[in-house]
Order: C-alpha cells, then sequence, then structure tokens
C-alpha cells in the first residue's frame, strides 16, 4: 500500500489522500449490521481525471476500488471487505447543467437529493426519486434506488438519460444520450444503474426531471386489518388512479412514529397517500380512492393540503427507521426488502408479520406497496448470537416466500453483500451472463469485488 499511497500522491492534492484511521473507520460500514472492514487509503477525486488516474493505479498494483457516497447503503454495498481504496465522490458534488426546457440536469456523483431539489426548485423542477434518506445521486443510480415515489415515476434507472463512467483500465465512455428514447445499440444505462459499482464509477449523470405539480393532496386511512388496508391498494392501482405515494405502515410501527415524530396516529393499519396534479382533477381522485377505500372498512381517512402538514407527515414516514433505532438503544436494524406482484402482495405482507410474531423481536412492516414493495424492519442485539441467527432465517425465509411467487429478493435496496446468497436462485443461468459481464469489463476483480456476483476461489487466490 505504500508504493499506491506514492502513486497516488504523484498526480492528487495532499487533502485529496486520507489513511487517517478515523476517516478510514467512517469508510468501513454503511447503515446497516453487516460486517464493517477498513479500507487502507481512502480517496477523494475532484475530476473524472483524477478518478481516471485512480483507476489506472488500482490497476497497476492489483488494488481493490470501492465507491462511497455517503454510506447510507443498506446491504453493505460500499464496505470494502478486499480493503484497498475507498473512493469517496464527496468533492464532486457540482450541479453542472440544468437544461429547463429538456426537462433534463447533469450532475456529478457527489451531488445529495436534497441539495438538487433545493436548487430545482428556483426553476419550478424537481427530481422525483425518494429513498428517505438524503443519498448521493451516484450512490442512487448505483443502486437504483426507488422509494415513495415510485408507483407514479418510476425508479432510478427509469430517470437516468446518459451516464458518464470511468472504467476499470481508467477509459471514460458515455452510456446514452439526452434524447428521450433510442433504438441504438445496448441499453447501456440500464447495465450500468445497479451495478453498484462493480463495473465503473459514474462522475457524471444526466437526470430526467419534472415540473413540481400545481397541487398536492396527502392523506392518511386506516383499516381494521392488515388485509384490508394491502387489500385497498390493490383496487386503487386496478382502478387506474394516478396516485403518487401509496405506503403501507403496521400498527407496531405507528407506535414507533408517534413516540419519536410526537404524532398521535391511531395505531391502525395505516397507509400514507399523495396525490399530485390540478386540483380539479385531485378532488375526484382523492374521492374516489375515498370511495374505494370504504369498501375495505376504512375506518378513518385523514387528508391535507396545507405543505407544512403534508411534509409532517412525510417526515414522520421516512423517520420510521431512526424512530425503531432510537427506540431501542443498543440494537442493530435488519431491514429486509423484497417485492412481488400486486396479486401476491397482501399474503406475503400477512406471512412476514405471522413470522415475525413467531421471531420474538422488535419489529414492524412498511413498504412502497403501491409497486409491490415492503420490507420487514427488526432490532437485533448483535451480541446474542442465537438471535442473529433468528433473524437472518426470518430474512430468508422472507426472501424464499417473495421468490417463490415470481418476485425478487431486493426492490430497492440492491444486492451489496446481503442479498448474494439468493442470485442463483432469482437468475438461475442468467446469473453466468452476468459473471461474464463482469469479467469483461473488470478482468481483475478489483471493482468492489465480490458484490452482486462472485467470482471463483481460485481467482480470487491469484489477485489477493
Amino acid at each position: 500500500m505504500e508504493k499506491v499511497i506514492q502513486a497516488l500522491k504523484a498526480k492528487l492534492a495532499e487533502e485529496q489522500i486520507s489513511t487517517n484511521e478515523t476517516v478510514r473507520e467512517l469508510h468501513s460500514k454503511d447503515e446497516t449490521y453487516h460486517q464493517t472492514s477498513l479500507p487502507d487509503v481512502v480517496v477523494f477525486p475532484k475530476t473524472t481525471e483524477d478518478v481516471s488516474y485512480i483507476m489506472k493505479v488500482s490497476q497497476e498494483f492489483k488494488t481493490p476500488i470501492t465507491p462511497f457516497g455517503v454510506g447510507s447503503s443498506l446491504e453493505g454495498h460500499v464496505i470494502p471487505y478486499q480493503k484497498g481504496i475507498v473512493v469517496d465522490f464527496s468533492f464532486m458534488n457540482k450541479i453542472i447543467e440544468i437544461k429547463q426546457e429538456d426537462l433534463l440536469v447533469t450532475v456529478q456523483p457527489g451531488v445529495t437529493r436534497e441539495q438538487l431539489n433545493k436548487e430545482l426548485k428556483k426553476y419550478g423542477l424537481f427530481f422525483t426519486v425518494d429513498p428517505g434518506a438524503n443519498a448521493t445521486l451516484g450512490g442512487m443510480a448505483a443502486t437504483n434506488a426507488s422509494g415513495t415515489t415510485t408507483v407514479k415515476y418510476g425508479v432510478m434507472r427509469d430517470q437516468v438519460r446518459n451516464l458518464e463512467v470511468v472504467l476499470a483500465d481508467g477509459s471514460v465512455i458515455q452510456t446514452g444520450s439526452l434524447a428521450a428514447k433510442s433504438a441504438s445499440g445496448y441499453h447501456l444505462n440500464g447495465l450500468f444503474v445497479g451495478s453498484e459499482g462493480t463495473l465503473g464509477c459514474f462522475t457524471e449523470l444526466t437526470l430526467q426531471v419534472y415540473g413540481i405539480p400545481e397541487h398536492v393532496v396527502a392523506a392518511r386511512a386506516t383499516f381494521p386489518s392488515l388485509t384490508q388496508a394491502i387489500q385497498a391498494v390493490t383496487s386503487i392501482l386496478q382502478a387506474g388512479i394516478p396516485i403518487a405515494r401509496v405506503e403501507f405502515v403496521d400498527e407496531a410501527s405507528i407506535i414507533q412514529i408517534n413516540t419519536f415524530s410526537e404524532t398521535d396516529y391511531l395505531v391502525k393499519p395505516t397507509l400514507f397517500l399523495e396525490f399530485h396534479g390540478n386540483e380539479a382533477g385531485l378532488n375526484a381522485d382523492v374521492a374516489f380512492t375515498k370511495e374505494i377505500m370504504q369498501d375495505y372498512a376504512c375506518d378513518n381517512f385523514t387528508s391535507e393540503t396545507d405543505n407544512a402538514a403534508r411534509n409532517h407527515l412525510w417526515d414522520a414516514r421516512h423517520n420510521l427507521a431512526y424512530a425503531y433505532i432510537h427506540g431501542h438503544a443498543g440494537k442493530k436494524m435488519m431491514l429486509t426488502d423484497v417485492a412481488v406482484p400486486i396479486s401476491e402482495l397482501a399474503n406475503s405482507v400477512i406471512y412476514a408479520r405471522e413470522e415475525l410474531d413467531k421471531l420474538g423481536v422488535p419489529g414492524g412492516i412498511l413498504g412502497h406497496v403501491g409497486d409491490g414493495n415492503f420490507h420487514c424492519l427488526i432490532m437485533i442485539d448483535m451480541a446474542n448470537a442465537e438471535e442473529i441467527k433468528r433473524a437472518n432465517e426470518f430474512n430468508k425465509n422472507v426472501v424464499l416466500y417473495a421468490l417463490e411467487r415470481g418476485g425478487t429478493c431486493t426492490g430497492e435496496h440492491g444486492v451489496g453483500v446481503g442479498k448474494m446468497p439468493y442470485q442463483r436462485q432469482e437468475h438461475g443461468a442468467a446469473l453466468d451472463i452476468m459473471k461474464q459481464i463482469k469479467k469483461a469489463l473488470d478482468p481483475n476483480n478489483l471493482l468492489n469485488p465480490n458484490k452482486i456476483v462472485e467470482i471463483e476461489e481460485e481467482t480470487l487466490n491469484e489477485i489477493y
């Protein structure tokens, strides 16, 4: 590593390279319970040229590279288990261009979601993907993030028009164009979005943005049972109501929300909803939604048009994970993340709740149920080996239940290391194609190695 650091210093400024133990420790983990691992050095590039040079140093000395945004990932994506170089993109945080008429923006990867929306607001625009955390846009593209607004606007992959990517050998490519559609060549945007830093490092992203809606209505609806709440969502979607957000929160999670966010919501299975559009159209949509919900015994429906009240409602939902962490000091959070076909959603959530009750640890169920994606949030004692074992078995059972019904092991958090055990079952022979792509673009397995796909042990021995 001494030679690696000397090579880095030949091109980069002193403040761009750190071997400080505290800095390394901050880059040894993400937001989850996964085992930490210290990198050897943390590097802070300022330009595409810097990233290209770092890649070339990596190849010369066969040193692994792990890209890092703000560390808000949830499956161990940014934990450098092979040590080496962590590339922190926080210095590359410029909004390069806003093309208002084209509804496009070009940014560096270290720009955060909230930073972008603050700037876009001046133009009457907003970026739709809302995973809850104030993640970097580079990290969101790397994991194909989604969140509360996916049901209307789509996932991160749907918003990416073009990427500037530095490949393992230091070469730089563009993956798309500014056009709204193209039938030219392989869909490289789709390949690189969700690749979790295993195929290259993003240095610029061109993203689609939208006009801020003329009118927004938020609402809460409570139901006597979990089943009725989920069935109401299915009916809303089947009716074609253009809902912008529909989130499910179970009773255990409402208790945490009330304590942490100082709300007084009814402790019942609850849907948090939001509608975007013009005032006349939204009034009709809200009324129709309310009518559908009454068919499923909805016993309370409260709507909000005031901006402060709407923000408070969604802040309470977004802070749910922190509410659990704050309410269970000394425990670590495990968050499952499966998505299933809408027709399987109700039974999947019921199964997960029953399994969670058997587990006997604090936890709840929440999710972006409008697109079939839900999470089980559980708090575990990392000093209790038996509890960890049971929690991992619970996670496995929820994943296998989803896969057996045509679902996926991760709806939005990504694979990282946490979901690698399920890749073969989910993808079958297609996983071998993914491995071939990885080997073609990263033949030395230096880019975020052993995330998403594993390579053969003998190759690992050769490299490390």
